[in-house]
């Protein structure tokens, strides 16, 4: 697996990193053991996480893992804050006090000192001003090394990377991390020009369009998949419509001719896209995860990109 920096910063992770959005409810301790072994031995080292990920249960479980398979200093650790539960009820807190608690129950979970990267999970009501001395603190504490963002749009980036580096002695945003794959391109309009002028990475999500690019959904609902489950199918029903139906087709048909998969074809188009630093992945079982490892310095050719590129809204808008 190759490496690359983080938009203008010093911190170099794997062009693909690991998601544990479902580690601890539908992703077991075994599974997320072999996944996290197969992920480093592959050469990955970023591993995206959460507080609300299983209400802390992915956190605990990584760290757990860290304790006993990986060592931590072998992994770039991101994780977020922002989201909190109340009566089971995910609330958006974006205050101070709220980020730094949400920060020390990361760390307490994680069984860590610190956070390579910590992210304030998404836009919120609280002072701009607050939320961004929230970051600094935990940069300027130790307990975070570098800075971001998540789920914020294009002037939202703006205006946090501006703030911060109008403000002397803050903390630098350093990344972004939105959805974005063949099935959802709107980061091409504001979030990438964004990153692109102020020189942030990027960690897109869901690359595989909400795990429907990989074809699995192309004739009913598999049993055991997110489309099936309880607390996720409405996380997936959006792209089982038919606007995703000739988008899905031309991805496996371009896997065909290339002896790939449609899961590995939406993957290279987006870890190849202009602006892209590493996308997550959230794999449930080795068997899913495995080949997106394999996919390694393959690449897709050009008239297979632009082919891709117009059936799901023309050229790329960064280059």
């Amino acid at each position: 697996m190759n490496r690359r920096f983080v938009g203008a910063s010093g911190l170099e992770v794997s062009d693909l990193g690991l998601g544990t959005l479902t580690w601890g409810r539908d992703v077991p301790p075994p599974d997320a053991r072999a996944l996290m072994r197969a992920f480093v031995s592959a050469g990955g080292n970023l591993i995206d996480t959460a507080p609300t990920y299983g209400d802390g249960l992915a956190e605990r479980l990584l760290g757990s893992l860290m304790r006993h398979d990986v060592p931590r200093d072998r992994l770039v650790l991101a994780t977020k804050a922002g989201f909190g539960s109340v009566v089971g009820d995910h609330v958006l807190d974006t205050s101070a006090k709220a980020l730094l608690t949400d920060l020390e129950g990361s760390l307490t979970r994680l069984g860590t000192d610190y956070v390579d990267l910590w992210q304030v999970h998404a836009w919120g009501d609280a002072p701009l001003d607050e939320t961004m001395a929230a970051l600094d603190k935990a940069v300027s504490s130790g307990k975070a090394r570098f800075a971001g963002v998540a789920n914020y749009v294009g002037w939202q980036i703006g205006t946090a990377a501006t703030w911060q580096a109008c403000t002397p002695g803050a903390a630098p945003i350093v990344s972004a991390q939105n959805e974005y794959s063949l099935l959802a391109r709107r980061a091409e309009v504001e979030v990438l020009p964004a990153l692109r002028y102020h020189g942030l990475g990027f960690f897109p999500w869901s690359p595989l369009g909400r795990g429907v690019l990989t074809g699995q959904y192309r004739d009913n609902v598999p049993a055991g998949s997110r489309g099936a489950s309880r607390h996720l199918a409405w996380f997936v029903e959006p792209y089982l419509q038919s606007r995703a139906d000739a988008v899905v087709e031309a991805v496996s048909r371009a896997g065909a001719g290339l002896g790939l998969s449609a899961a590995q074809v939406a993957l290279l188009w987006v870890r190849d896209a202009p602006g892209v630093t590493a996308p997550l992945v959230g794999a449930r079982t080795l068997a899913q995860l495995e080949p997106l490892l394999a996919v390694g310095d393959e690449t897709l050719p050009d008239p297979i990109v632009a082919a891709l590129d117009d059936i799901t809204g023309g050229p790329k808008g960064v280059e």
